[in-house]
């Protein structure tokens, strides 16, 4: 149980101060943070708190969205390096905050708005459809942040997301995928997220995990729920919910050797709408249940 992490998102109602207070309560030792929440709470001060509290951050989600606009010359320019300073200033957050890891979602294909339909015709000012092309993008944004982070003691943490949310948030679907990213850099400067949810689904995904070994930075947790919601976005579930075997996933991630804090992390307007007080108690639950009871 030292180990489990709440991920601020499966408590989208508290601040950082209730969702660390919320921790201590509970008897969790580790946070994983949202920029957004971090900014309204202030960032030294959410960093103040989670020390004050003796938390670990077990990841700051999230930078990434680095293939920016598809629009030819300086406007496409100015959106990359747009791209850019908004991720390191998400490191330089990551670093003030000693989290674990900043987990990099990487963006999908330019000029599509995550959850947002594409304009009449040929899609939306910048849109693209050269995939390719954008995977070559993240490569280069890497080849730029993770000297950035090395120099201020921050892991980048690549999160390959389920295919279904190629177009919008990511590129890179599959672990494979996500360790080549990794390859031309120190493991300290840059792993790969492995989220149940997101790779649940990869007949490779036993062999991917091993291949990781070190360089897995972080391992999240929650279901997938079937059917998905019309909001596909909103399909993450409580663990025992849905239909993923956790044994083999979590079992593989061990024996790979991460050491880690366990990150639940849950999008669900039904598990939003409830106490966020019994949402941790019964997280606390079916993480001993369905995670590390089948871990």
């Amino acid at each position: 149980m030292n180990r489990l992490s709440l991920n601020q998102r499966t408590t989208k109602r508290w601040t950082v101060a209730e969702a660390v207070d919320g921790c201590v309560r509970h008897g969790l030792e580790s946070i994983g943070l949202w920029r957004e929440e971090v900014a309204e709470q202030g960032l030294s001060e959410s960093a103040k708190l989670v020390r004050a509290a003796g938390l670990r951050v077990s990841s700051l989600c999230r930078g990434g969205f680095l293939t920016a606009s598809g629009l030819p010359g300086d406007e496409g320019r100015r959106a990359f390096s747009a791209a850019l300073d908004d991720n390191r200033r998400a490191v330089d957050e990551a670093a003030e905050l000693g989290a674990a890891c900043l987990v990099m979602v990487v963006g999908g294909l330019p000029g599509v708005a995550p959850g947002e339909p594409l304009g009449a015709g040929s899609g939306s000012p910048g849109f693209s459809r050269d995939l390719a092309g954008a995977r070559d993008r993240v490569a280069e944004a890497l080849a730029v942040l993770a000297p950035y982070a090395g120099e201020r003691g921050v892991r980048l943490a690549l999160e390959p997301l389920h295919p279904m949310y190629c177009a919008d948030r990511a590129v890179i679907s599959t672990l494979a995928q996500a360790v080549d990213l990794c390859l031309p850099y120190p493991v300290e400067q840059v792993g790969v997220v492995v989220d149940t949810f997101h790779v649940w689904w990869d007949p490779e995904i036993s062999q991917q995990i091993a291949r990781a070994g070190a360089r897995i930075a972080s391992y999240q947790v929650c279901d997938y729920l079937h059917p998905l919601p019309s909001d596909v976005l909103l399909g993450r579930g409580m663990m025992g919910d849905g239909v993923i075997d956790f044994r083999p996933i979590t079992g593989a991630v061990l024996e790979a050797g991460y050491r880690g804090d366990i990150e639940v992390e849950i999008f669900n307007a039904d598990v939003w709408a409830a106490d966020p007080d019994e949402v941790v108690a019964t997280m606390k639950r079916r993480y001993a249940e369905v995670v590390i009871g089948a871990g």
